[in-house]
């Protein structure tokens, strides 16, 4: 069955300046158990959300199986970590969540494409690894909740 591993909702931009100077501290909290999340704004609390510039990329997803061992999202800065679902795939699609408590539908526009602070935060080589898996940039198209473990998992 499918999984969310991990959730982030995180206030702020850790990856500022250059990645050779390393990122800044994770606030306290930014990993979480649940999160809610706002049609067409993104996750409550999280850096992106209700952000005008960034409406059709406010919620993130990666799946663990296109990271290395130990890797979540404190390092890649995504919001949402899955297993059993090949997120990379569904661009131009709708992925619908549930874990519990009502779907989550998320849009699924672009690839969230990884940039140079991968090789400074998962390992060097991660930045060129990462390009092709990523992860998914979407839009939430209904207000709902999704938590940490067993999730469906529908896509339309």
């Amino acid at each position: 069955m499918p999984e969310i591993v991990e959730l982030l909702a995180s206030p702020v931009h850790r990856f500022l300046g250059r990645p050779a100077d390393g990122p800044a501290p994770a606030p306290p909290g930014e990993l979480v158990d649940v999160v809610r999340i706002r049609a067409g704004l993104g996750i409550v609390g999280d850096r992106y959300f209700g952000q005008q510039a960034h409406r059709d990329a406010s919620v993130t997803v990666i799946a663990q199986e296109s990271l290395p061992v130990g890797i979540g999202l404190a390092e890649v800065r995504r919001n949402i970590l899955t297993t059993g679902i090949a997120v990379d795939e569904l661009i131009g699609r709708v992925l619908v969540l549930d874990s519990g408590n009502g779907p989550v539908s998320l849009r699924v526009n672009r690839a969230a494409r990884p940039c140079a602070w991968m090789d400074v935060t998962v390992g060097a080589g991660a930045w060129k690894a990462l390009r092709t898996t990523g992860g998914i940039r979407c839009t939430p198209l209904n207000d709902g909740t999704l938590r940490v473990g067993p999730v469906a998992a529908v896509v339309s």
